[in-house]
């Protein structure tokens, strides 16, 4: 079993893991997500496509898995000579801080139940020997 709980708390983890564990983003997502961090500007796709050096394309789908996510939020800008564009930025940290400590805390309380179930469902008496000499 690679990627057991007693093997994730073995790790040594830094805080961006925690995106990985709770909203299963991947490298791509984590380096945009890094990105935005470092820039601290909103940025486009096609800045962000450049930065992480991959296509628009791939780049178009990581940033909208971190929107869906929470962690970006989507901005339309608009030209002077008319038009616009989208830009995106990092939602507010306490905002995600917020969100990734309930669901730590959802989780934790999830796993507590199943724990009561287990020791219901495997409960055994204890045994007591008769010893037929």
């Amino acid at each position: 079993m690679g990627n057991s709980m007693r093997d994730h708390l073995r790790q040594d983890m830094a805080c961006e893991g925690l995106l990985e564990c709770i909203h299963g983003l991947g490298d791509l997502e984590q380096r945009c997500f890094r990105t935005l961090v470092e820039q601290s500007r909103p940025m486009t796709v096609d800045d962000l496509a450049a930065a992480v050096d991959r296509e628009r394309s791939t780049t178009y789908r990581a940033v909208q898995r971190l929107c869906q996510s929470g962690l970006v939020e989507k901005e339309q800008q608009s030209y002077e000579t008319g038009g616009y564009c989208h830009v995106y930025r990092l939602a507010d940290s306490e905002a995600i801080a917020d969100d990734l400590q309930r669901t730590l805390n959802d989780w934790y309380a999830e796993m507590g139940q199943l724990v009561h179930e287990f020791r219901e469902t495997y409960a055994t008496e204890p045994s007591t020997s008769t010893a037929d000499e």
